[in-house]
């Protein structure tokens, strides 16, 4: 297969091939597919096509040194979150660096800024669940992701799994236990 091959291939056959051989070509190939994507994302938030192109720059960085730290299996999705919340941070440090008149116009301002930090913080959080996840053993990942996320009941994972009821109850409750360990440990790094 020759190196122009490769740029047809799907994400996920290329990131597996990163993942085998830690080649930062696999990333460029990754992040090349998804330039346009990036920079409008920047752009929605941003509002200019500098900060924009800077920014799709930063998150460029910010992927590959994350990728070579965590797996991650929904590339794209990830690489939208990456980039929604690099801008969101930069929009926060633009707002705490403009000084504001307290008067009744930005009584408003103020409520959207408090939205905004909630809406960041759960950003975080929902970024470090992603991350922590994967760090899971098989098992507790699995059940952990059909209880929380597909509401699936103790009976039905057993009978999908194969797992006894009891290990079922094990798994969710240590990789619950795991996942707030992990989750807690990748907030204090951001």
């Amino acid at each position: 297969m020759g190196s122009e091959q490769y740029h047809n291939q799907p994400d996920n056959f290329l990131l597996e091939k990163f993942y085998a051989d830690k080649d930062n070509y696999w990333l460029g190939i990754l992040l090349q597919r998804y330039t346009m994507l990036l920079f409008g994302v920047c752009m929605k938030y941003l509002k200019n096509e500098d900060d924009a192109r800077d920014a799709v720059q930063q998150v460029f960085l910010k992927a590959i040194a994350e990728l070579h730290k965590y797996k991650v299996e929904y590339f794209k999705s990830w690489l939208y979150m990456v980039a929604k919340n690099h801008c969101l941070m930069k929009l926060r440090d633009r707002q705490t660096k403009m000084p504001v008149a307290i008067n009744e116009q930005t009584m408003g301002i103020e409520e959207e800024e408090t939205s905004l930090v909630q809406h960041l913080e759960k950003d975080r959080l929902l970024e470090a669940m992603s991350a922590a996840i994967v760090e899971l053993n098989p098992e507790q990942k699995q059940c952990v992701t059909l209880f929380y996320l597909e509401k699936k009941s103790y009976s039905q994972i057993a009978e999908m799994t194969g797992f006894s009821m009891m290990q079922v109850k094990s798994y969710i409750q240590n990789g619950k236990r795991n996942l707030k360990i992990g989750v807690e440990r990748l907030i204090k790094q951001q």
